[in-house]
């Protein structure tokens, strides 16, 4: 039996040589590992920038804007909140930028005293046509201080104050506690107002006790809100709709009575004091005018005086015919009986019936130069 041939021994595959297959296959994949690797950096540095980029955030004009970090906020001084504009904050859920209207003027409506409506008829601003009596059940009320029965219903307009934290951040909800303080406001005011005062008398005055139990109730709950405007509208039940405006009428003609009596009153009194200033200053002239006249009379006689005491006699006379010319002088007969110095009187005749003067005749007329001549 013939041998068989040797087996050749095991190649070694180190002493091959490079398979060309098994190199271009790793190239390729380093070259598809080598692009993924720069695609993916590219995509982290994209939501990198998109991650950072959420954080800025814009506060609009009527707000302001407060940053939450692990939901407490960063700062709570009122200048630590944000002006409007754009502003940068760690994305969420790091930091949250939250916006506190404050510079918007909101408002709450109260129907605590109001009747019960349709959405139409409140829209309208009809009032529903009244019923055979009031419902508690159905419809609100409120009672005044002389026990009496109204309805009420307003609108509060209120902003929030800086830096607004307690409105944002400590109650559930901020609104329903500024309507439930507007609700107690208007049933407080009306148990201090009589009716007729809340209705007609003194409405402003039970507006602005609405107003003050509003701000006092502001303060006891740190709502955190300003006041602007209160607006009520306040009228009696349906039913007696009629007698209380009787009653009004009544009150705006006794009002108007009580106006037109007070202005008659004035300008009665303002005439008589004009009256009284005229008469006084006319008595003051007079006065006047008298005391300069006694003062220049004796300022007179002081003069005369001398003369006088020289020679009385010829004073008096001369004095005497001074005054006897001035006072004749238009007279057409003049008498005069001189002083006389004893007892026995003068004895006056005066002939009533003398013959009466006669007038200067009327010239004769001249005569005719014609006639002459013929």
């Amino acid at each position: 039996m013939a041998d068989a041939p040797p087996t050749p021994p095991p190649s070694d595959p180190s002493a091959r040589g490079p398979d060309p297959l098994m190199d271009s296959g790793a190239r390729a994949l380093a070259d598809a590992l080598r692009s993924s690797f720069v695609i993916v950096r590219v995509i982290m540095v994209v939501l990198v920038l998109i991650f950072l980029g959420s954080g800025l955030q814009v506060v609009e004009p009527q707000d302001r804007g407060l940053v939450l970090r692990f939901g407490r906020p960063v700062q709570t001084s009122p200048g630590a909140l944000l002006e409007p504009g754009p502003h940068w904050a760690l994305p969420y859920p790091i930091d949250e930028m939250v916006r506190i209207p404050i510079g918007q003027v909101q408002s709450v409506s109260s129907s605590v005293g109001w009747y019960a409506g349709t959405a139409a008829q409140e829209a309208s601003g009809q009032l529903p046509p009244p019923g055979p009596s009031l419902d508690p059940a159905r419809e609100g009320y409120v009672l005044t201080a002389d026990e009496n029965i109204i309805h009420v219903r307003g609108t509060l307009r209120y902003r929030i104050s800086e830096p607004g934290l307690s409105y944002q951040f400590d109650f559930a909800d901020a609104t329903n506690m500024v309507r439930n303080a507007f609700d107690n406001a208007l049933v407080y005011a009306a148990v201090h107002y009589r009716v007729d005062d809340a209705l007609t008398r003194d409405a402003v005055g039970f507006r602005e006790q609405v107003r003050m139990r509003l701000d006092q109730l502001i303060g006891l709950y740190g709502l955190g809100i300003m006041v602007d405007q209160v607006e009520l509208q306040v009228v009696p039940p349906r039913r007696l709709a009629a007698p209380f405006a009787a009653v009004l009428e009544a009150e705006i003609n006794r009002s108007r009575t009580i106006n037109d009596a007070r202005s008659y009153a004035s300008r009665t009194v303002s005439q008589a004091r004009a009256e009284a200033e005229a008469i006084k200053s006319d008595g003051t002239s007079k006065r006047k005018r008298l005391v300069e006249f006694v003062a220049a009379e004796a300022r007179r006689f002081e003069q005369l005086l001398p003369s006088y005491e020289r020679n009385p006699e010829l004073f008096v006379q001369q004095h005497k015919t001074e005054v006897l010319l001035r006072v004749l002088t238009n007279a057409a007969e003049r008498i005069l009986l001189p002083a006389r110095r004893g007892q026995k009187p003068y004895e006056l005749r005066l002939q009533l019936s003398r013959a009466p003067k006669i007038r200067n005749p009327v010239p004769p007329p001249p005569p005719d130069d014609h006639g002459d001549e013929h």
